[in-house]
């Protein structure tokens, strides 16, 4: 499929899909376009049972991406309660789309950017990235990203970033000491450790995967036994059919690697 904002390659002889954002020349800033264009591809991907994890990556060397793409109307609704958030689009959890998600950033992250990098289960950077948020600096509320960033780095880091604006930013080595990424690698190997990342993990049972995905993250939203309580219950559910997906395609054998 083509589409105007971002490239879609499924590899189904790895179970990979990989989505690039493809609006270099605006900083792979998103628009409406993108927006709709990100929760089709989730969709798509969901349903394709010939792939088993996602690299997610961004075109160009300036920036992963700028967030929302200020000098085009996003397009609300006249009546503001109907508004919407564009990070409901741009999310793969909010489709239900519980395929392990490998982010790979570049250059700038800012803004808006970080609801992809909120909604990734894996996030690894260049030596050259930088994080920051840009809000307040342009004299706007920042109430959303942030509530996806406290889950990965915490309180005080979030709001550091977000009171700060555009003063200072968050390097690889500080984005990897307070969590926001757990790798750092060169600029030349970014793609590739992403996509080899992506291949292990696809490798094995995709009923595994998804429910370890799909239990981690709704135990944010719930008491720590309640929390305990469902994952009991995915185990159940979903280790007799991860079993039989093993047996079925076996996962190769090779040494771990030490991180």
């Amino acid at each position: 499929m083509t589409f105007e904002t971002i490239l879609l390659d499924l590899d189904h002889e790895v179970r990979v899909a990989t989505v690039t954002l493809n609006r270099p020349d605006a900083l792979n800033s998103f628009n409406r376009a993108m927006c709709e264009e990100m929760k089709d591809v989730w969709r798509i991907i969901k349903a394709d049972e010939g792939i088993n994890a996602v690299v997610l990556r961004a075109a160009g060397e300036r920036a992963f991406s700028a967030g929302l793409d200020v000098r085009a109307s996003y397009g609300q609704p006249e009546i503001v309660w109907n508004h919407e958030d564009p990070g409901e689009l741009l999310s793969p959890k909010w489709q239900k789309m519980w395929k392990p998600v490998v982010c790979a950033v570049q250059g700038m992250c800012t803004a808006g950017a970080l609801y992809f990098v909120n909604e990734a289960d894996i996030v690894i950077c260049s030596r050259g990235a930088t994080f920051f948020d840009s809000h307040v600096s342009a004299g706007l509320v920042c109430a959303l990203e942030p509530v996806g960033l406290m889950r990965r780095i915490g309180l005080g880091d979030t709001l550091r970033m977000a009171l700060m604006g555009n003063d200072e930013r968050v390097g690889a080595e500080t984005a990897l000491r307070i969590g926001l990424v757990t790798e750092v690698v060169d600029e030349n190997d970014l793609w590739a450790r992403a996509h080899e990342i992506a291949t292990t993990i696809a490798a094995k049972p995709p009923t595994a995967t998804q429910g370890t995905v799909k239990a981690i993250w709704e135990s944010l939203d719930k008491p720590y036994r309640a929390a305990m309580d469902q994952g009991l219950i995915y185990t159940r559910l979903g280790n007799p059919i991860a079993k039989a997906e093993l047996a079925e395609r076996p996962v190769p054998k090779t040494p771990p690697r030490i991180r």
